[in-house]
């Protein structure tokens, strides 16, 4: 299956190029647009594809799934009707027509008119919650072969949701009940289900005036995108205002709840929380959540399934100090609402930090967790992130710390010159990464400055969100030998660079208007033994069960991915003596989780996971789908109360921090907020073992 997802994330600064088009004053605006757009992804794309009939193939299969991915709109027969058109894509693309895109517009549009129709008829009679019904949510169904089947999956999508609120309605009216001091009117059934209706009419009413809104622009930005990430998943068009919006969110300055979005499968999901933002503060919303409900504070919330990303970020974004509430959907199927208040990310969240940590064995181990390769490109001589782990590393030395824990868990990776710079804290010299374009000779960076700041034991944590330059960084220590890595199956695998062309800096003259940007992948990074980090990732030396573990994440989870390959090896020499009892350490370590009961419960729940991914059929039964609710959270919530504080985990806040932490009434709580989590850490206090063993063997 393939759909085009635009995922928000921080590129490469912008690169420029100019081709010479020499093209007729007629040719204007949509006419030259995929042209441009080809020619740029031609010469620039690190893996370009021929434009041919079967890259129109593909692009028709891509357009389709996104226009109507949860087939509620078009029916089979719409679909045979712009079958002519499979294999034309590719001639309209080179000579600047739309005929295909045409049709879909035309016929899209009275589709959605004749859905307009049904939902509102469906809404205006109660519906039986006591059948023995289910409904059906998976994109891989084909489409209704007529008029009626279509109005029936949309007769039990609404009950659905109908349902889902009714139930939550119910909830409402049975704690006022139990409440003694309540002296609201318990409300009826009757009441509650044409409450629910009403609102459920309200959302798609929401809901097909935001369709209504969207201009050709809007729907020509799809298609184009429906071409370009056939190319690989990171390589996007946007139209002149979504590109202004990206550069407003990748500015740091929006005040919002930091957290980076993406559409998939037509609902919003949660990629990565940044740092230091108040979704990070707060602590419920997670990567992979997805959102199905966006609330204004206590008002009603909006339905955002099948949103576009962008109507969904305009109303989760907002003022400083006022509060949104998400309805988000886990991936064990649980539904929660999550308040967040909107803020300003806290830069001091964002910077590298440690402790000190130990257990009965008393043996200092130090803990460094940097949240992202952060720099600031902007300032001369301006804060950067490999010079603060540099001062993290010696403070630590200070201390006493015989071994090092480097926590790089969700960093989401940031500034490739840092991430070379850090590497080269821990070994002599030699190269770090290669980085290859397409047509050149990888090229080599390096570590040349001689000598390390940390030459004793040292432990990285990674899991599924480590990407990009946390990959870079642990590939790196585990090349060398320098080091263990420990964590999930695999990191993220995003192992290539992106860079922005504006697109009119591709034409020579003025005459045109303004086509917006391209964001074009045009290189891969390569480990020093010659494997890409990309698709494949970091496979830690010793790996820990997770709740993701048997559930595609990262760039697997990608349509159009760019493969793994390898290229030649960079010269460089394994450190010696670090690894020396490696064996025996993971030997310890995999009968230590074996005999965790923690761990076997984390598998479990893994697996739990994969089987409610793995379910498309709900029962559209009102007791059966509250039963199912109540077992779930009974699961859910005896699962969490394993995870308790280990009473012989200490964490100590060095002694060249404790003045500043002490002064500061709000650097006070979040350390003890931040300890307060770590103490729970089921992976950090296995870590702590493993970096207390290889002192040991170090000895």
């Amino acid at each position: 299956m393939r759909r085009f997802i635009k995922v928000l994330m921080v590129v490469i600064p912008v690169s420029l190029i100019s081709f010479g088009f020499y093209l007729k004053e007629a040719d204007t605006g949509e006419d030259i647009l995929l042209r441009v757009i080809v020619e740029n992804l031609d010469h620039m794309h690190y893996n370009p594809l021929k434009v041919n009939d079967n890259l129109s193939e593909q692009a028709f299969d891509n357009y389709m799934d996104y226009i109507d991915g949860n087939k509620r709109f078009l029916l089979a027969s719409d679909v045979d009707e712009l079958m002519s058109d499979k294999t034309n894509i590719d001639d309209q693309t080179k000579t600047g027509r739309y005929d295909f895109f045409n049709r879909t517009l035309s016929m899209l549009n009275g589709r959605i008119d004749m859905c307009q129709k049904f939902y509102r008829e469906i809404l205006a009679e109660p519906f039986d919650f006591t059948k023995d019904e289910t409904v059906e949510f998976n994109d891989e169904m084909p489409f209704a072969k007529s008029e009626d089947e279509l109005r029936e999956r949309w007769r039990k999508y609404l009950k659905y949701n109908v349902m889902t609120r009714l139930a939550t309605a119910q909830d409402v009216e049975l704690a006022k009940q139990k409440d003694s001091t309540n002296t609201d009117e318990i409300k009826s059934y009757e009441t509650l289900e044409e409450e629910a209706r009403k609102a459920v009419l309200k959302n798609h009413d929401d809901w097909f005036e935001r369709m209504g809104k969207l201009n050709r622009k809007d729907r020509l930005s799809t298609y184009v995108n429906a071409i370009t990430t056939l190319y690989d998943p990171h390589t996007t068009y946007f139209p002149p205002a979504d590109k202004a919006n990206f550069d407003i969110r990748m500015s740091g300055q929006l005040e919002g709840i930091g957290a980076q979005l993406q559409e998939k499968d037509g609902y919003i999901k949660v990629n990565s929380i940044v740092p230091g933002s108040p979704s990070a503060l707060q602590g419920e919303l997670k990567a992979n959540d997805l959102i199905l409900k966006v609330a204004q504070g206590k008002e009603e919330p909006v339905d955002i399934v099948n949103a576009r990303i962008d109507d969904a970020v305009k109303l989760i974004r907002g003022k400083k100090g006022t509060e949104v509430r998400l309805t988000v959907k886990k991936p064990d199927g649980t539904v929660k609402v999550i308040p967040i208040v909107r803020d300003v990310v806290q830069l001091e969240e964002t910077y590298a930090k440690s402790l000190m940590i130990n257990d009965q064995t008393m043996k200092n181990v130090g803990y460094l967790y940097l949240p992202s390769f952060y720099a600031d490109f902007n300032s001369r001589g301006g804060r950067t992130c490999w010079k603060d782990v540099k001062e993290e590393l010696k403070k630590l030395d200070d201390q006493g710390a015989e071994s090092l824990i480097f926590d790089l868990r969700n960093n989401g990776g940031g500034s490739l010159q840092d991430v070379v710079e850090i590497a080269g804290l821990f070994i002599d010299k030699g190269p770090i990464v290669q980085v290859k374009a397409r047509g050149y000779s990888p090229r080599i960076l390096r570590d040349d400055k001689g000598g390390t700041v940390w030459d004793k034991p040292v432990i990285i944590m990674v899991n599924e969100f480590s990407a990009s330059a946390s990959e870079i960084l642990a590939a790196a220590i585990q090349d060398y030998g320098r080091g263990v890595i420990v964590g999930s199956h695999t990191t993220h695998g995003k192992g290539t660079v992106q860079q922005f062309v504006e697109l009119n800096r591709s034409l020579r003259g003025s005459n045109y208007p303004d086509l917006g940007a391209l964001k074009v992948t045009t290189q891969k990074f390569y480990r020093v033994n010659g494997g890409a980090t990309q698709l494949k990732g970091v496979t830690p030396d010793i790996i820990w069960p997770d709740n993701y573990m048997f559930i595609k994440t990262g760039e697997k989870e990608q349509d159009n991915s760019m493969s793994w390959d390898k290229i030649a090896a960079a010269e460089y020499e394994e450190v010696q003596g670090y690894m020396t009892n490696f064996k025996q350490v993971k030997k310890s370590s995999e009968k230590r989780m074996a005999d965790n009961e923690i761990f076997e419960a984390i598998e479990d729940n893994a697996k739990r996971w994969k089987e409610q991914r793995d379910q498309h059929h709900f029962t559209l039964n009102l007791q059966q789908h509250k039963q199912e609710l109540k077992d779930r959270k009974a699961v859910n919530d005896a699962y969490t109360a394993m995870f308790k504080p280990y009473e012989d985990l200490n964490l100590m806040v060095l002694e060249a921090d404790k003045d500043a932490v002490e002064q500061d009434s709000l650097k006070s709580k979040r350390m003890a907020d931040w300890k307060k989590n770590l103490q729970k850490d089921v992976y950090l206090y296995e870590t702590l073992q493993i970096a207390e063993e290889l002192v040991q063997t170090n000895e």
